[in-house]
Order: structure tokens, then C-alpha cells, then sequence
């Protein structure tokens, strides 16, 4: 079985080579050049252009890249994508898939979330590979942890969210003049982003958040990540304000990718939960 997923799980290509997964990366567009994620661009050097006030647009997987990689994999395919109501990466390895010789053993899954969420289910589809677990069972597990998962993310620059479609611009516009602190999330069927709450101070919007963890029943059985775009010690803090709260699930931080951190902008905080 060969595992496949696209740059918005956060893998990069050391960590892709060592758990022997392979990795669609998405594109990040400078002056009509494209630079691929990890690859050609890294982190800080997106972060430092963004902060020099260039503003790069975001390019998904190109479909003949995409059908390149299944069409000379002879095995079978577990393809894992940023959920579909996040990106056109879904839509755009189904098209790939179709148009394959090798589609009856191609397996897409949506995997309904990104960041730090779709790193864990990476991590856990590589370990139960060589747990010598069958592609079947292996997605069972894997739906398993989808269903039982949270994506929030806290913006800082709400122009960054405007430029990609997540908010209208008047909606952009109003929070930013009343100094809000919203909190966004997926819809309950996951294709489309809203409101979760809209608070007065970072404090109630990271309460309000620990709440529904509590409700859903985080512990020991779940990972929560925080990813964030060049605040690591603002991540850090919030970590440690959820872990006093609930401190027996499993804590990480990591730092968004370059094509991530264009939805959120600098300063911008996801925080998932997922069962393991």
C-alpha cells in the first residue's frame, strides 16, 4: 500500500521520505511563478515576503502531476486530501483518479480538515501500515478519528480570509473595525466555513473553545494540535491555557505551511482535536 497526501498535511519531505509517504504538494504563486510547498518555499520565507507586504496567491495540485504520480505507483493507493470544503484538492484527485489506469486501486479520502488534524491522520495511516493493517482497515480507523474531530481557526488579519473567499469583504471590513475576536469552524457536514463564536478578548474566544472540547468528550484518547503562522509563543500559550484545563490529551504545536499560511495570515492560530 502507498500512502499519498497533499503538502496541507503539514508533512515535509524529510518526514514525508522517513514514514515512506508520499507527498502532492500545493503551490504557492509569486509574480506568476509557482513555488512548491517545502520544496521551493519554505515557511519563513513566505512569512518574511508577507510581512514585506507582497501577497502571493495559492495554486492546488495539477492534475497531470496528480495522474503522473498514481499512473507509475504499482500498488495499491491510499490518497488522503484537505478536506473538500477547505480546497479544490479533493475535486482535483478524483478528476485525476477517473482518468487513471490504475483507478480500481486508488482509494481518495476526504479527509474533512488540514493542518495539524491531517498530520495525525498521516501519521496514523503510516503507522497502521506497518501495523500490517489492509487498506480497509486502515480507512475504517481512519473515519473513525474524522468524525471524532474539531478544526477552529482564530484570524489576526481578516484581509487574508477576504482574499481567499472565506469571508465577504464587508464581513472582513465589520470585524476588523469592531475589534471582534471571532472564532471559525466547519459546517456539520464540513464543506463550508462559519461562524463558531464571536468574542470581545482572545480569552473568552479560547474558553468558549475549551468548553466544546469538554463537551466532546476530549482526554486521553485525543491529540490537539496548535498551528499558527510566525507566533510560536502566542501558540504556546494558548496550548498551555487548554492543557491546564484538560491535561491528559496529547499536546503538539506546529507552524503552518506556506500555502496554509495565506488563508490565515500572519498571526492567525488553528487549534484541532482529534481522536486518536
Amino acid at each position: 500500500m502507498k500512502i499519498i497526501a497533499d503538502s496541507s498535511c503539514l508533512y515535509t519531505p524529510q518526514e514525508a521520505k522517513e514514514k515512506n509517504v508520499e507527498i502532492i504538494p500545493v503551490g504557492v504563486i509569486i509574480n506568476n511563478q509557482i513555488y512548491k510547498d517545502y520544496i521551493e518555499i519554505s515557511p519563513n520565507e513566505l512569512l518574511n515576503k508577507l510581512n514585506n507586504g507582497i501577497l502571493p496567491t495559492t495554486s492546488q495540485p495539477n492534475i497531470g502531476e496528480v495522474l503522473d504520480l498514481i499512473d507509475h505507483t504499482h500498488e495499491e493507493m491510499l490518497v488522503m486530501s484537505v478536506g473538500d470544503g477547505l480546497s479544490g484538492t479533493y475535486q482535483n484527485i478524483n478528476m485525476a483518479k477517473n482518468m487513471s489506469s490504475n483507478s480500481n486501486e486508488i482509494h481518495v479520502i476526504d479527509t474533512q480538515t488540514l493542518a495539524g488534524a491531517y498530520h495525525y491522520l498521516v501519521d496514523k495511516a503510516a503507522k497502521l501500515k506497518e501495523d500490517g493493517l489492509d487498506i480497509n482497515h486502515v480507512i475504517h480507523h481512519l473515519q473513525d478519528s474524522i468524525q471524532n474531530s474539531f478544526s477552529c481557526v482564530i484570524p489576526c488579519d481578516f484581509n487574508f480570509l477576504k482574499r481567499c473567499g472565506r469571508l465577504t469583504p464587508i464581513a472582513a471590513n465589520l470585524m476588523g473595525l469592531i475589534k471582534v475576536v471571532p472564532v471559525l469552524t466547519l459546517s456539520e457536514d464540513r464543506k463550508k466555513i462559519e461562524v463558531f463564536s464571536v468574542n470581545r478578548t482572545i480569552k473568552k474566544a479560547i474558553d468558549g473553545i475549551i468548553k466544546h472540547l469538554n463537551e466532546m468528550g476530549v482526554n486521553e484518547n485525543y491529540i490537539v494540535s496548535i498551528c499558527h503562522v510566525g507566533v510560536f509563543d502566542k501558540a504556546q500559550e494558548i496550548l498551555n491555557t487548554i492543557k491546564g484545563k484538560i491535561n491528559d490529551a496529547t499536546y503538539e504545536i506546529r507552524e503552518l505551511s506556506p500555502s496554509l499560511m495565506l488563508h490565515g495570515g500572519p498571526g492567525c492560530i488553528l487549534i484541532h482535536a482529534i481522536k486518536k
